[in-house]
């Protein structure tokens, strides 16, 4: 039988770009950036920045490819996507323990603080988000054809913990916010007091945002109480007339296996 498998070459994504981006702090994060391969619009396209970007990259560019072949039936409008991950082959880095969680930096996590974790600092959330602000997003506006009123951060897990952390503490940082299986149990004081100021500071009118956070139903069982956490606060966002909150519960998923539909969900919530 002939070997019709020759000429071997590695696969890529069509319209996609990877970069190494040294920090300011000299953290080195790996970039994966996805441009539509149509025209911009004259604002600039849509923007979805993904943490674990490592994990979810491939996923949530080929959902934007295929659904935005045809916007006027799927609701999803050509984007660019930028995955904010680490210089690592893995889908996950022990770095997001330090970028995603708030409190003292410095501190290491107790190896039972979470399910698969190992004694890792933690607190670097402010920094991070410094770091999102102040030195990646200017240089994706610097180097792309940019809608800066359409930006989407989306996270799960503990990056669903960021996105909230982001959300209560410089709400106008994006325009969408996805949070996907928040790890609101994580020190959780510190979010619901967060969350608490962010309330007073909805009191002045000013603040304006579309927030989804989703689940997978299976996640009601699991011990941190992450359903019914996520839930309650949910119903505490909705109560602001200003934000466009929607939860939802996908049917028998997951802690991980909720990713696929979310981000499906998440693309019509974002780009509509």
């Amino acid at each position: 039988m002939k070997n019709v498998l020759t000429n071997e070459i590695p696969f890529t994504i069509t319209g996609t770009k990877q970069f190494t981006f040294e920090s300011e702090k000299n953290r080195l994060y790996q970039i994966l950036v996805f441009i539509p391969n149509e025209a911009p619009p004259e604002t600039g396209f849509p923007i979805i920045y993904l943490l674990d970007g490592n994990s979810i990259f491939g996923t949530v560019v080929e959902a934007v490819r295929i659904q935005s072949r045809k916007p006027e039936k799927t609701g999803v409008i050509p984007s660019i996507v930028v995955g904010v991950g680490y210089p690592t082959s893995e889908p996950f880095s022990k770095e997001r323990f330090y970028d995603y969680t708030m409190g003292e930096p410095e501190i290491e996590i107790p190896a039972n603080k979470m399910d698969g974790a190992t004694s890792q600092r933690h607190g670097g959330a402010e920094e991070f988000l410094r770091f999102l602000q102040n030195e990646l997003k200017p240089a994706m506006e610097q180097t792309y054809p940019i809608d800066q009123k359409k930006q989407t951060l989306f996270g799960h897990s503990l990056g669903g913990l960021f996105v909230l952390h982001t959300l209560f503490t410089s709400p106008t940082s994006f325009q969408t916010y996805i949070a996907g299986s928040p790890s609101i149990h994580w020190n959780q004081s510190i979010i619901l007091e967060e969350e608490r100021l962010f309330h007073q500071l909805c009191e002045t009118g000013e603040i304006k945002a579309n927030v989804l956070v989703g689940i997978g139903e299976l996640e009601r069982w699991h011990h941190t109480n992450v359903g019914e956490l996520a839930k309650s606060m949910v119903d505490r966002l909705s109560t602001r007339s200003r934000l466009k909150v929607e939860f939802i519960q996908f049917e028998n998923e997951g802690h991980v296996s909720v990713l696929p539909p979310l981000i499906s969900r998440s693309l019509r919530f974002a780009l509509q």
